[in-house]
């Protein structure tokens, strides 16, 4: 199973979606360097290079490489049993958003992220922007552990589709109409992407996306009431501790039932 990224566009309409993204103001942020964005894009990378590195294939094709370190709880493809996250391996939580089943599948999500992140990134900070892209991660594998956490979910599309769900709070907490502006959209194209093929992690997906418009709009509230932007943060990570501690939970409800 691969992940989808979040669509296929034209350059020009990817163009002007970059434009209308984040129209209002920026602050002490403006023209910046988009640097979170720029990392997240190269620990990508780098965990795609491991992956080949260590067995997996260029192109994907659910190898067992990517299957056995991607896959939230689930019998390893290898032979070694059950693994995942009801195993004690938290960690998964995070890095199956940096897993990619092929190049094709890394680069069409790299591509968006760099769209969509650093437009966002400019408008909120650094610091605002790390917070919620982490928070939309977890988000979308709690949404897959509540659901089928067998299921290969693979990529950044699910804090991709966060990021998507924060840039509606965002442009919502500034007098901007999302639908003139064209975010929402894209979102309904990429939700009915998401539904209508098959092999995309739905779940993933709609977990994203729920995470960052509340996540979103808890912040942005702050915004608009002058909070510091210490809170302002603060808050997103009390909302990503919430999620995972849901992610431990709702692992913790499925090896009886994958022992099979």
């Amino acid at each position: 199973m691969t992940q989808a990224s979040v669509g296929f566009h034209c350059p020009e309409c990817t163009r002007q979606g970059a434009n209308k993204v984040v129209t209002a103001r920026t602050g002490a942020f403006s023209g910046t360097q988009p640097i979170v964005t720029q990392v997240l894009i190269a620990l990508n990378a780098i965990a795609f290079v491991a992956t080949v590195v260590s067995g997996g294939g260029i192109w994907g094709g659910g190898n067992s490489e990517v299957f056995d370190r991607g896959v939230l709880v689930g019998l390893a493809r290898s032979g070694t049993g059950l693994v995942g996250v009801s195993t004690g391996e938290w960690w998964r939580i995070f890095t199956g958003g940096f897993l990619h089943e092929g190049i094709l599948h890394l680069g069409m999500n790299m591509f968006v992220l760099w769209i969509i992140g650093t437009q966002i990134e400019r408008a909120i900070g650094k610091s605002r922007y790390l917070a919620l892209y982490l928070t939309c991660l977890v988000a979308g594998s709690f949404a897959v552990l509540l659901v089928n956490p067998r299921q290969l979910t693979l990529g950044a599309s699910g804090a991709i589709f966060g990021l998507l769900g924060a840039a509606v709070a965002l442009q919502r907490s500034r007098g901007i109409n999302p639908w003139q502006s064209g975010i929402a959209g894209l979102i309904v194209l990429n939700l009915v992407i998401t539904f209508t093929i098959p092999g995309i992690s739905v779940a993933g997906h709609i977990g994203g996306l729920v995470g960052g418009l509340v996540t979103g709009y808890v912040m942005f509230e702050f915004e608009k009431r002058s909070v510091s932007n210490a809170v302002a943060v603060g808050t997103c990570l009390v909302i990503g501790a919430a999620l995972f501690v849901g992610c431990l939970w709702a692992a913790d409800q499925w090896p009886a039932v994958l022992s099979f």
